[in-house]
């Protein structure tokens, strides 16, 4: 289990009126690799950038599996509580207040973040998943996820992450409440520049919905 305080991570505080990004990167690799991203998805905004718990042959992941696309389930809710953990010990260390956190992750980063949402909507209420797909297979979703607003960014000829997998969290996601956006794109694992540029607008739509409300 990760120690809150102890987890290698890195953080920006930004501007006080911006989200913090809460980046997750995909297997193999560490808390720099989402960094370029950051300013390009919300300029000015602060970011907090863990680096994933588990080894798998020496590559950084958030969760164990037993082979591609086969998760450890029980690890992937055992990770997410640790992540929803961590963040709430960085909103006090780093006196974040209220401030919007926003995961954005990317593959297996994308995986973590969708579970966190799912089973701790308190923690990840927003998120931005890039090649992701269902983490919880076989296990009940009975969270409500009323406030929660996600947007799902796939290829549709993802061999890692099948777009069927994508549809379906997406479609759990909604019968909880939550508000999603799918983005289908061709192509296969990976982000695309149109992605960011789609990923930019919605953060820059979802801020901008609750400064009016």
């Amino acid at each position: 289990m990760t120690t809150t305080h102890a987890w290698p991570h890195l953080f920006h505080e930004g501007a006080a009126d911006t989200p913090v990004l809460l980046l997750l990167h995909g297997t193999g690799g560490t808390e720099h690799d989402l960094l370029p991203l950051a300013e390009r998805l919300a300029p000015g905004a602060g970011y907090l950038a863990p680096r994933g718990p588990v080894r798998e042959h020496g590559m950084n992941r958030w969760f164990r599996r037993f082979g591609e696309g086969v998760f450890d389930v029980d690890d992937v809710v055992l990770r997410a509580g640790e992540l929803a953990a961590f963040i709430g010990w960085a909103r006090e260390h780093y006196a974040l207040g209220d401030r919007r956190l926003i995961a954005v992750g990317f593959s297996n980063g994308a995986n973590i973040a969708l579970a966190t949402a799912l089973l701790h909507p308190g923690m990840v209420a927003d998120a931005v998943a890039f090649s992701g797909m269902y983490p919880l297979e076989g296990r009940s979703i009975d969270t409500d996820l009323s406030g929660s607003s996600i947007a799902l960014f796939n290829g549709s000829a993802d061999a890692m992450a099948p777009l069927d997998s994508a549809v379906r969290v997406g479609s759990i996601l909604e019968s909880r409440g939550a508000e999603v956006r799918r983005n289908v794109r061709e192509g296969g694992h990976g982000i695309h520049p149109t992605e960011v540029d789609g990923a930019a607008a919605w953060i820059t739509s979802l801020t901008r919905k609750v400064t009016h409300d």
